[in-house]
């Protein structure tokens, strides 16, 4: 007579660990990329910096925002942009690992191929996370001064991580389909353009008509206006849930098509 052993939870276990150790080992080559070439994340943060330059010292005098100093008031904006101009670039080092063929190497290999997609995304964050640092730097050298305490600065560093998990799943999609190392990048333009209609760099209430609708229905100015009111120490109200709902739904969308994509290009 046979007996029947149900299954454990072993191989689960020992799947989910295998996946994190092949990820960590994928993170770590990544990331030496990513300190080999500094020269990127200075690359990423030059435009926001100068735009941050230009809008505070030459235009900020003219636009009535209501706070003391325009740098305050544009900020978040700015983080936004570094944000999109910083996922350029991990759409294309997708795309140079893909055409090199690194993934086709690894898939020969024991590694999780989940691994190989995960590895690009935390490298995403930490490369991001530093052109943050150095944006946040620059604007306290222009006067950028915050009463907020560690929760609210907390919910700040959440809102833009969850925003960079979101965008750096949608460049993994267009690092995956890309033709070229330009249209892998290229995809990142009309995001770095979205913040210019919205709140980022005045309020909305100043547009016309149709502009302002768009402006205040577009992620962008809810995700700016909560971050805005958590460097003030302002109460955020409803606005934090809208801005966690975009941020959120657009990670799910994102995650399930890069997912689609990975399995049909290398199936």
């Amino acid at each position: 007579m046979t007996t029947f052993t149900a299954p454990t939870a072993r191989p689960v276990a020992r799947r989910r660990s295998h996946l994190l150790s092949d990820t960590s080992v994928l993170t770590g080559r990544s990331m030496r990329h990513i300190t080999r070439s500094l020269d990127t994340i200075i690359t990423v943060t030059i435009t926001p910096i100068a735009l941050m330059l230009l809008f505070t010292y030459v235009f900020g005098g003219a636009l009535a925002t209501g706070t003391d100093t325009y740098v305050t008031y544009l900020l978040p904006g700015i983080l936004l942009i570094t944000i999109a101009s910083g996922i350029a670039y991990t759409a294309l080092r997708l795309y140079t690992d893909l055409q090199s063929g690194v993934f086709q190497r690894f898939h020969s290999m024991p590694i999780s191929r989940s691994a190989i997609l995960w590895a690009h995304v935390l490298t995403s964050l930490v490369s991001n996370g530093l052109s943050l640092v150095i944006v946040v730097a620059v604007a306290l050298v222009m006067g950028f001064r915050s009463p907020a305490g560690p929760l609210a600065w907390l919910g700040v560093v959440g809102i833009l991580a969850l925003f960079t998990l979101a965008l750096t799943w949608v460049a993994v999609i267009a690092g995956l389909a890309a033709k070229s190392p330009d249209g892998a990048g290229a995809f990142a333009y009309p995001l770095i353009f979205l913040p210019f209609i919205s709140s980022a760099f005045v309020p909305t209430d100043t547009m016309p008509g149709p502009v302002r609708w768009f402006a205040e229905h577009q992620p962008v100015t809810s995700i700016v206006d909560t971050i805005r009111r958590l460097l003030a120490a302002e109460a955020v109200g409803g606005e934090i849930w809208i801005a966690l709902a975009w941020c959120v739904g657009l990670l799910v969308v994102a995650y399930g098509f890069a997912t689609l994509v990975y399995r049909r290009r290398l199936a």
